[in-house]
């Protein structure tokens, strides 16, 4: 398959469906999901810059293999974002659960290559990794 650039729209699809599912995936100190409270305006600079430098690693390195599973599954760019997300975390679904054997294998690797991440909330009230 070609190497495909993702165009600013994409980019910002895939990003913006990681951080929906970075919130949603993540608890507070009582166990309250994030995304109850907090939005993508509570995440702090430095967390939100890492984030978006991840995601768009992601898409650059694996833009054959995303490519290629959205061709497999019909999945967007926001659904992809939230299986990046979730297979990095080691989370019971991402990439290798959408049933496209090789690619979902490549992908799994290539998230799991980032190292999981934790979001927490700080003293500031801001949700930091």
């Amino acid at each position: 398959m070609q190497e495909k650039a993702f165009s600013k729209a994409d980019a910002l699809d895939f990003f913006g469906g990681y951080v929906a599912c970075a919130l949603w995936s993540s608890v507070d100190e009582h166990g309250e999901p994030l995304d109850e409270t907090y939005g993508i305006e509570h995440i702090s600079a430095e967390t939100l810059h890492v984030m978006r430098e991840d995601c768009d690693r992601f898409l650059r390195e694996n833009a054959a293999d995303l490519c290629e599973m959205m061709a497999i599954t019909s999945a967007s760019m926001e659904n992809l974002g939230w299986a990046f997300w979730l297979t990095r975390n080691g989370h019971g679904a991402g990439f290798w659960a959408r049933e496209a054997a090789d690619v979902g294998e490549r992908l799994t690797e290539a998230a799991y290559a980032f190292g999981a991440v934790d979001l927490y909330v700080g003293d500031d009230g801001k949700v930091h990794a």
